[in-house]
């Protein structure tokens, strides 16, 4: 698991630069078999990173510019009548890929968006009252500009839980954007790059990672933390038993990245972050205090003792 990862980080890693720690966060939503939300200013390379995480596994890739005009039918397809057969073709929208990018999904209307959620949850989509089941593995990766938010359409709570994370990529150091404008001077290094992993282990890792051993007190562990944020003073309202699956998993999915069989809490505090941060709605008395989920997460882990884990 480990040496696959590596292989894929590495070979993004001639496109990307700088950015090993999201790069390890998408491996990990990935393995997990769920989907990421990325929210960051424009230009800072969030379609090169869907564009090269598909070209490395050499899977199909499809992008979508939301935008106030898109009909959920651009999505995920639509009925066509056929006048030389007389009967109705289904011509699949750009849903049916492995890895989606929709871009700007704010922009899009709820009814749009909404389009969207059985793909994520299920892996199938219903046009017409025929379910058509997408390819694996499926991976949605959604942006956002925090910055912009004239004619935007928020995401509601209940969409946002159906990340399994959120974070954004920040901008490179001056040393790491000199290197970037020397990959970029003759063409851009994501044409160029070559599979390095197939789709197919990919599915059995996904499947491997299921098997990393959690301790019951690591288990203890992350249903405290999830527990703490329904309590929290500052907080409206805390993790769903959604959210303690994405903990679960993704602290399973890290752990095997970084060669171990077995769970340590070390794992779950590098994805609580951007596993939680979205979950969480806080009060609107805490907002104006400047209170942040981050800064309530990070509260709610110091406050928690943590379990001792030896190999096994």
């Amino acid at each position: 698991m480990g040496e696959l990862t590596k292989r894929i980080i590495g070979n993004v890693e001639h496109a990307i630069v700088g950015k090993r720690k999201q790069l390890v966060l998408s491996m990990v939503a990935w393995l997990s078999g769920g989907h990421i939300l990325l929210e960051d200013v424009p230009g800072v390379a969030k379609t090169m990173l869907a564009r090269a995480m598909a070209k490395s596994l050499g899977c199909k890739f499809k992008r979508v510019q939301c935008t106030p005009d898109l009909l959920p039918t651009d999505v995920t397809g639509t009925s066509i009548f056929n006048q030389k057969t007389s009967e109705f073709e289904f011509r699949p929208g750009p849903v049916f890929t492995q890895v989606l990018l929709a871009d700007e999904i704010n922009r899009a209307t709820p009814r749009t968006q909404a389009s969207l959620l059985e793909a994520m949850a299920e892996g199938r989509v219903t046009v017409d009252g025929t379910t058509h089941t997408l390819e694996k593995p499926f991976l949605v990766i959604a942006t956002q500009n925090p910055v912009d938010h004239e004619g935007t359409f928020p995401l509601p709570e209940a969409q946002l839980d159906r990340f399994l994370m959120r974070f954004n990529l920040g901008y490179p150091s001056m040393e790491e954007e000199m290197r970037m404008l020397d990959l970029l001077q003759f063409g851009h290094p994501v044409d160029s790059l070559q599979s390095v992993a197939s789709a197919k282990e990919l599915l059995e890792s996904q499947t491997e990672i299921r098997k990393v051993h959690v301790d019951p007190r690591v288990r203890q562990y992350i249903l405290q933390i999830i527990s703490q944020t329904r309590s929290h003073e500052d907080l409206a309202l805390g993790g769903s038993p959604r959210a303690t699956i994405a903990l679960f998993r993704c602290s399973q999915a890290m752990a095997a990245i970084r060669g171990r069989g077995f769970v340590q809490p070390d794992d779950v505090k590098k994805i609580i972050s951007p596993v939680l941060n979205h979950r969480l709605i806080l009060r609107p008395e805490s907002r104006l205090r400047q209170v942040t989920t981050e800064s309530v997460v990070d509260e709610i882990i110091g406050d928690i003792a943590v379990p001792t884990i030896e190999a096994k």
